[in-house]
Formats: structure tokens, sequence, C-alpha cells
């Protein structure tokens, strides 16, 4: 019983780390309205970030000619971007789907990680599948779409 309850409380630990992890970008890509939305342009990666230019979409928004987006596989030099801008910062997060599926990876990892620890320390795999498949196609997902 006692490897039980510690196995599901590392999992739920897990997941809930992957979820507050994610929360902090992806509440910008789900919950956009009142911020600035537009399009930013790369038109320089570093190796932690990339920077460009903003062309606002939103009623209110200006026009930034140095924005910062975090430096990841999905964004390039010369390619434009659907962003939301974190309020008070000149911080882009990509919107639209293919932004929220971004958002949302750690959580995908977290699941796939918490399967493991299910189905080995709670010997429970019938709920380690779901957990397990959930997390892949949380990925997968954000591959195909971004």
């Amino acid at each position: 019983m006692g490897r039980v309850v510690v196995a599901g409380a590392f999992a739920a630990l897990i997941v809930f780390a992957g979820a507050w992890g994610s929360w902090g970008t992806a509440q910008h890509a789900m919950l956009p309205k009142g911020r600035e939305r537009g399009t930013l342009t790369v038109t320089e990666c570093l190796p932690q970030r990339c920077e460009g230019t903003f062309e606002p979409l939103s009623p209110g928004a200006t026009a930034r000619s140095a924005v910062r987006i975090e430096r990841s596989v999905v964004v390039r030099e010369g390619h434009g971007y659907d962003v939301v801008l974190e309020p008070g910062t000149d911080v882009a997060v990509r919107a639209g789907v293919s932004g929220v599926l971004l958002a949302w990876l750690p959580l995908g990892g977290a699941l796939l990680l918490a399967s493991v620890v299910v189905a080995g320390g709670m010997r429970m795999p019938k709920l380690a599948w779901p957990l397990g498949l959930a997390g892949a196609g949380l990925l997968t997902a954000a591959f195909v779409l971004s």
C-alpha cells in the first residue's frame, strides 16, 4: 500500500509540475483577449532567443522594432509568426493552435514521465496507457502543427 501511495504522489507531483511549467506561457496563448496581437518577423537568432519586428493586428497595439521570442526548433530567421505579447514587455509568445500546443509541451512530457511511474511504481498499466498516450499525442500534435 505504501508503494502505491508514494508512487501516486510522485506521479501527481510530476503532472502538477508540468502543468505549472506550461501555464506561464499557455495563459498568454490561450487567453489573448486584451493583449497585443500581431505578426513577428524574425530577423536575428541568438543562442537563447530570437528577435524581430512586430506588426500589430489588434487595435491599440503599436509596431515595435525589437521583440523577443524564445528560441526553439520551430522559430527560424526570416519567417513570420502570429504572436501575443506578454503584458508590459517586449516578449512574444506564439499564438493560435500551434502556440497553445507548444505552450503545453512541458505537460506532455510530464504525462509521459508520469505514465512510467504509474505503470512501474503503482503497477496500474490500465491507467498508465491513457496518460502516456495523452502525453505522446500532445507532443506529436505540437510537432505536426508547428
